[in-house]
């Protein structure tokens, strides 16, 4: 090939690659709309693929259908792995079956991504990614630009978004937190003491506890937080950090900006999702975390990487 054609195929998939993102919101539309219509369930219930129909069938308040349009957000769908189909027959209905993909996505499944998904897929969480030109211009809350306050103020007078933030909160802090006991188990085995910064009302550190039940938990969050949080068994619920610490164990994400893993892109996409929601907050690099952990005071450390999107760091005082 020469330079000329070369240079002519680089140009074209540069184009098909602006194309590509341009539209990039409609696979995260689809899945939104599978997963509001609960087709991964109505498939799971069914145990085997089924087909458009059945999948109709299936969803609640569907008074006048257009199977049309399903069919054509599940090519989509299919195309992105989220569903396989089957062909049963030449000329036969498609059937419509689970990936690895979308048995995340189940509702009742104790370890889903749904809730998440539809969280930040919400109006109210999208509306902030509009205000990031305006973020780079002046500075400011890209959050408290869309809705004129911050998000934990915006969540105190929406309950409706309370919860829809809580549930998005909570699932992914359960897939996370069943990673962290068992990849951690060795680490957990010499604790005697375990301090949850900024732990709510003492979810996470009540799991680690069960299953740990040689370690003393501690949860520690503002004092109107905690003075509600339930009673669990091994666990202190405190308005202050005790003063004797040891090593902070923290379970975030280490980003790898030229890296191929698989949540290496995620990382990157959870750093801008920090200047759309949050004030002042960021996902570092290594070396950004080292510098943070220096300051702090704890200038030895070690990243644990574990099969899921954030790290486990072990960070020790002087």
């Amino acid at each position: 090939m020469g330079t000329k054609e070369a240079e002519a195929e680089l140009q074209l998939q540069g184009q098909a690659d602006i194309w590509k993102y341009m539209f990039s919101f409609a696979d995260t539309m689809a899945v939104k709309c599978a997963v509001e219509l609960r087709i991964p369930d109505i498939i799971n219930m069914h145990v085997e693929p089924i087909t458009l129909s059945q999948i109709v069938a299936g969803i609640p308040d569907a008074h006048s259908p257009d199977i049309s349009y399903l069919a054509r957000i599940m090519r989509l769908l299919v195309r992105r792995k989220i569903f396989a189909a089957h062909q049963t027959s030449e000329g036969g209905e498609t059937k419509y079956g689970l990936t690895h993909s979308s048995r995340w996505l189940l509702h009742d499944s104790k370890m889903t991504l749904a809730p998440m998904l539809i969280m930040e897929d919400h109006p109210c969480l999208m509306a902030p990614w509009h205000c990031f030109g305006q973020c780079v211009k002046e500075g400011g809350i890209a959050f408290e630009k869309a809705h004129g306050r911050m998000i934990w103020d915006y969540a105190s007078v929406n309950p409706e978004f309370n919860k829809l933030f809580n549930d998005g909160m909570a699932c992914t802090s359960k897939i996370v937190m069943n990673t962290f006991v068992s990849e951690y188990k060795d680490g957990l085995g010499s604790v005697a003491s375990l301090v949850d910064v900024g732990g709510g009302t003492g979810t996470a550190i009540a799991e680690i506890v069960k299953s740990n039940p040689h370690i003393k938990g501690i949860n520690f969050d503002l004092p109107h937080v905690v003075s509600t949080a339930p009673i669990y068994d091994g666990v202190t619920h405190v308005g202050a950090i005790p003063k004797e610490t040891g090593k902070v164990i923290i379970v975030d994400v280490v980003l790898q900006p030229e890296g191929n893993a698989i949540f290496d892109d995620t990382g990157i996409a959870f750093d801008l999702l920090m200047i759309a929601h949050v004030s002042g907050g960021k996902e570092r690099t290594e070396l950004e975390w080292k510098k943070v952990l220096e300051e702090g005071g704890f200038p030895r450390y070690n990243i644990i990487k574990i099969p899921a999107l954030p790290s486990i760091i072990e960070a020790f005082p002087k």
